[in-house]
């Protein structure tokens, strides 16, 4: 059987998709690149955005052009919410949609492709990518007003540790770098009496060959044993935090349901590891024109922004997404509005990005090469795309090197 995989969505979302890799791989099938070449599709869903839901749309109904015998199936998020909405996706309806599955419940996966049921839960050996993921957990026990997620995924599931050192140690041997990921990976091992520091500090010493990326992680879930390891390991874990903001409005942030941090915890959290790091690569999420919010709202964005050491932004207008408690709350900021207010953010995040580019210009990075033949860029710790100046670097390689500003472009120059 040959099977055409595409995923729509978060690192969780991938990760999983890996996962499906490695039991058709397992059970003898071939993956091929496009669904014209395929028997079967399986298709990853997000629901973060209406934009999501609408690419996942798109897709379908060109593959099932590209191959009309194609049998498809719909996993993810947007498939644990098909049919349970006042504006439910109805997937089934899609051409060549023979199973719409919530998630990523591997033994009914492994069903619907008439695979063997995993005995245990599928670990993954070797991944697509140079970097390979790791999800720790799932789900997610906090109810932001604005997230379809948490009705998608349900509470918060940890991995037991020692599943993931094992997994770790067998994906270090392909993958120079390991990005730790998940739903909410802050609440790591609170159902099993962990927690995300533990678990990195026994990654980090069990596993030595690689280095550590997290994903995503609220500021104020960065505990003594990660600003410890980010600040005095950062070759083991690298010196790159993607902290979500949201909103730098503490009346935003209450609407949103993001109850455990304001706009002055946010800045200390953050505040206390850079003081502590002179390179950081410091991303966030941003949602501009959330119901309810004004201009002051969006000044006080801006400024927190502003003033905190940010490399990057992620910047989302804001997505009704039906089923959540936002779609409830009146204020609706016009669409022109947040358009606007997303692409002074994007300006200002702009800024910043080119500031720490050429601030990085003459330092020391620990780069990986990444893409594909005759399109060779590098990824370093503090994740910047930077360009390898000796092109005969295979893909995957690890090198240490200095950076050089040239034609506003930062080269890579090995040690």
């Amino acid at each position: 059987m040959k099977v055409y995989l595409r995923t729509f969505g978060c690192r969780a979302n991938h990760y999983d998709t890996e996962a499906v890799r490695a039991m058709l791989e397992t059970n003898g099938h071939a993956i091929v690149s496009s669904p014209a070449d395929a028997d079967v599709a399986v298709f990853n869903s997000c629901a973060v955005t209406s934009d999501a839901e609408a690419e996942l749309r798109k897709v379908v109904r060109r593959a099932a052009r590209e191959q009309p015998a194609l049998r498809s199936l719909v996993m993810g998020c947007a498939a644990a919410l098909d049919g349970d909405r006042a504006e439910p996706l109805r997937i089934l309806s899609l051409p060549t949609v023979e199973r719409v599955i919530a998630g990523a419940d591997m033994p009914a996966i492994a069903e619907a492709l008439d695979l063997v049921p995993p005995a245990t839960p599928v670990a993954t050996r070797a991944q697509s990518g140079v970097r390979a993921l790791l999800r720790i957990q799932d789900g997610c026990d906090e109810h932001c007003t604005f997230c379809a997620t948490t009705l998608a995924r349900g509470a918060n599931r940890s991995r037991p540790g020692a599943d993931l050192v094992r997994e770790a140690a067998v994906l270090g041997q392909r993958h120079p770098e390991i990005v730790i990921t998940g739903i909410h990976i802050g609440t790591y091992g609170a159902d099993i009496g962990s927690s995300l520091g533990a678990l990195m500090q026994r990654l980090v010493r069990d596993v030595p060959s690689v280095r550590f990326r997290l994903s995503s992680i609220e500021a104020t879930e960065l505990d003594d044993a990660l600003v410890e390891l980010l600040a005095g390991a950062p070759h083991q874990l690298v010196p790159h935090v993607h902290a979500p903001l949201q909103s730098g409005s503490d009346r935003v942030l209450r609407r949103m349901g993001r109850h455990w941090y304001s706009s002055s915890t946010y800045a200390q959290a953050i505040e206390r590891l850079a003081v502590r790091m002179p390179v950081l690569g410091l991303g966030a999420d941003v949602i501009a024109g959330f119901p309810g919010e004004t201009a002051h709202d969006h000044d006080a964005t801006l400024r927190l922004i502003e003033g905190l050491p940010f490399t990057y932004l992620h910047v989302f207008p804001y997505s009704r997404r039906p089923g959540t408690a936002a779609g409830r709350l009146g204020g609706v900021v016009p669409s022109p509005v947040a358009t606007e207010r997303a692409a002074g953010l994007r300006a200002l995040a702009v800024r910043k990005a080119a500031a720490y580019r050429a601030n990085r210009a003459g330092g020391i990075a620990d780069a990986i090469t990444i893409g594909g033949r005759g399109e060779r860029d590098a990824m370093t710790g503090d994740y910047l795309s930077v360009i390898p100046s000796d092109p005969s670097l295979p893909r995957g390689a690890r090198f240490a090197a200095r950076l050089v500003l040239e034609h506003d472009r930062l080269l890579a120059v090995p040690l």
